[in-house]
Parts: structure tokens; C-alpha cells; sequence
């Protein structure tokens, strides 16, 4: 039986990994299917990948993704990576031709790890959101590189919304560009289901976890970094502190933040307005997860670097009011005034007065918990975006006869 191995080099988890989950339930109907990731991973992803009855392996080493300052230090991240990647295709590296390897390393980055599996096998990569500006020389540099992975036949890119894949046909060269197929991060829709049906009792779920019961309550799920717009999310509700001490924010994360983050927290001085929130509390289930967006009033995800997050999406198909930022492909998902509502990235004021009238206005939550709903589980079926995929593989397979 034919192969398709997924493999990456970090150990967080988020929006990334429950789209390759997606894609790994759909491949393993057609293909044996493999995960390849690294030891540290997180336990509770770790335990989805078993509850979907996936198969994985683990290898030493892994990234560093957080934001380093100083030469030494972006030096030492680089060392990092370049270690992490080669543990990674030295698990992988009796790989075949008749065999995909799809991973999401970047070429700006890991042009020589790329050209190394496309050596030995079919290669995919996803890439899910467009770059930030950059000087023209790293532009150049990286359509040197992009241009490079591009002349190879059996290398082929995904991009999980149209907004990347506009921005990224202009690094690879023609065939790679036109070739270029968009496999939206989704949701599923039977999970969606179960998790909107299933019985849950609020005030109970909010007791256990010692969030008062009582308030409108503004909900965020994701990992607790500065490109999620954090620091954006805590000035807004403390902006909305000084006009009602009826609302209430929650931060769900996969992982806690450090000890300088948590005094940072504390400066914002709102008490029991804000509980930041391990996932793993919740549950460790999916299903879990998905049923807590239905302690939420309104969703907020004040990203400044985003494709189409999927905690929005699932926000939205269970019925939740959302908010959230202009940029890159989040207006794919949100039409503004329509199926959610939009801020400008870092501006805490419009977002605090977007919460404040979501609070107020019962006719706009009303028609943004439909219209979102409608619009996310209309177009954005999981099912859809891995069997792009999964028909991209046969047909890469097909070709190597």
C-alpha cells in the first residue's frame, strides 16, 4: 500500500495540526498514513492523533518558534532548526518514490531539506498565511529559493486560503505557481454537530473551572502569542472594564505563558474580568474543546499575522458571534456586518467598542450567529479540502507509473 507521510519540526499544536489531522483522516481511507513529529509534543495532540486511529513516529530535536533578539540568539534558533529538520528526514529518509512526504517547511528557510526529499520522493507542502513586508533583498533572496525548489516536477504546494495562494505564485516560478491548489483550513461538520447537540451545562462547566457564571462572556481559543494579538485582546478588555464590569474574557491556550507574561498580565489590573485557561483543562478530547465555545456570547481573535484560523471557523459554525482582524485571509470567513465583524490589527479601541455593541445589540448577534454558521459550514467543509489533497496524491502517484 502507497504511503503518504506527514512530517514538521515543532511541538506546539494549533490550527496547523488539526488541519493536517483533517487531511491524515482522509489519506488513511487510500493510503498508509504516518505522522512523523517530534518527542515533546503535546500530549493532548498526541492524543487526538490516537483517537483518530493514527499512526506516528517520534524523533529527537525540535524548533524553537519564539521570537528570538540579537545575533547569538536568532544564530542559535537557526542551529536549532537546521538540527530538528535533519532528525526529522533522517526518520524519514527510506522513503520511496511511489511515496509523499508532505510537510509544511518553508523554502526561504529549509530550501536544502526541500530539495533533499525531492531527491528521494514526492513532495507537498502547505503554507498557510502570506509573509509580513520584508526588504527587497530578502524578496529576491527568497525567489532565488522559491524559483530553485520550483524546478523540480515532483514538488507541489497547497494553501489553505486564497489569499496565500495569490501571495506565494509570485515566489515559485510558472508551473509551481499555476499548479497551486487551495485546501481550506475547515471544520468538520459532524463534530460540529455533535458538539452543538451534545448536552452542556454552562453554569456548570464555568463553576468547575471557577469563571463566574453571570456575565456576557467574550471568549478567545489559540496559542497565547503576540502574533494572536494577545497584548491587543487584554488592552481592549480593559477598555471595556472602564464602561461595564458585566463581561467577562477568556483566553483558552494550549500552553501557559511564562513568568514575564504573566506580570505583564497582571499589569492590565482586571482581576476576575480575564481567565487564561490551559486546553488540557477542558478536556482531552476534541469533543471537549468544541463543546466549551458554548460558554461564549461572542468570539474574539485579534490576530496580526493569520490565514484562516480554524478556532474561528469553529467559533463560527457553532454559532458564535465573531470578531475579529482585516488581514490576510480572515475575510474569507468574515464579510463584515454580515457573517461577523472586522477591527484593524492592534487597534484595542474598535475591538472593545465592537464587544460592547455585540453586548448591546441582540438583532446584530442574532443575525451574525446565523449568517456565520451558514456561510462556515456551507464553505468550509473539511471533507472537501482533504480530498483535494487526497486526489492531488493519486494523481502524483498515477504519475510515477
Amino acid at each position: 500500500m502507497r504511503r503518504v507521510i506527514y512530517a514538521w519540526d515543532y511541538i506546539e499544536w494549533g490550527g496547523a495540526q488539526i488541519h493536517f489531522l483533517a487531511l491524515m483522516k482522509e489519506a488513511r481511507k487510500s493510503f498508509e498514513t504516518i505522522a512523523v513529529l517530534p518527542k515533546g509534543t503535546d500530549p493532548q495532540f498526541l492524543g487526538f492523533m490516537s483517537a483518530a486511529d493514527i499512526h506516528y513516529e517520534l524523533f529527537e530535536g525540535h524548533i524553537d518558534a519564539k521570537p528570538k533578539k540579537g545575533i547569538l540568539a536568532k544564530l542559535k534558533r537557526h542551529w536549532t532548526r537546521i538540527r530538528a529538520e535533519y532528525s526529522m528526514l533522517c526518520k524519514i529518509n527510506n522513503v520511496g518514490i511511489d511515496a509523499v512526504v508532505h510537510t509544511d517547511i518553508l523554502p526561504g528557510q529549509s530550501l536544502l531539506s526541500l530539495v533533499w526529499l525531492c531527491l528521494r520522493t514526492n513532495v507537498y507542502i502547505t503554507l498557510h498565511n502570506a509573509q509580513p513586508p520584508v526588504p527587497k533583498w530578502r524578496w529576491l533572496l527568497w525567489r532565488m529559493k522559491f524559483g530553485i525548489i520550483s524546478m523540480f516536477a515532483n514538488f507541489h504546494v497547497f494553501c489553505t486560503n486564497e489569499h496565500a495562494a495569490r501571495y506565494y505564485r509570485r515566489l515559485f516560478l510558472k508551473r509551481t505557481a499555476d499548479d497551486i491548489k487551495v485546501t481550506y483550513d475547515s471544520i468538520n461538520p459532524n463534530e460540529i454537530n455533535d458538539a452543538s447537540t451534545a448536552f452542556f451545562d454552562r453554569k456548570t462547566e464555568l463553576e468547575r473551572l471557577d469563571i463566574p457564571t453571570e456575565k456576557f462572556l467574550v471568549l478567545a481559543v489559540g496559542q497565547f502569542v503576540d502574533r494572536k494579538g494577545r497584548w491587543t485582546f487584554l488592552e481592549a478588555a480593559k477598555l471595556v472594564k472602564q464602561t461595564t464590569d458585566d463581561i467577562l474574557f477568556v483566553w483558552v491556550c494550549p500552553n501557559l505563558p511564562e513568568e514575564k507574561d504573566r506580570e505583564r498580565i497582571s499589569r492590565f489590573d482586571l482581576g476576575d474580568a480575564f481567565h487564561l485557561i490551559k486546553s488540557e483543562a477542558i478536556g482531552a478530547e476534541r469533543h471537549d474543546i468544541l463543546k466549551f465555545f458554548r460558554v461564549a456570547d461572542t468570539f474574539v481573535l485579534p490576530s496580526f499575522v493569520e490565514g484562516v484560523p480554524i478556532a474561528l471557523l469553529e467559533a463560527m459554525a457553532i454559532g458564535i458571534p465573531s470578531i475579529s482582524t482585516n488581514v490576510y485571509g480572515i475575510p474569507e470567513a468574515i464579510i463584515h456586518e454580515k457573517t461577523g465583524l472586522l477591527v484593524e490589527a492592534g487597534n484595542a479601541k474598535a475591538l472593545s467598542q465592537s464587544i460592547l455593541r455585540l453586548k448591546q445589540d441582540s438583532d446584530l448577534l442574532g443575525k451574525l450567529s446565523r449568517n456565520g454558521r451558514e456561510f462556515v459550514l456551507k464553505n468550509f467543509d473539511e471533507t472537501i479540502a482533504a480530498q483535494i489533497a487526497v486526489e492531488a496524491y493519486k494523481s502524483t502517484m498515477a504519475g510515477d507509473n
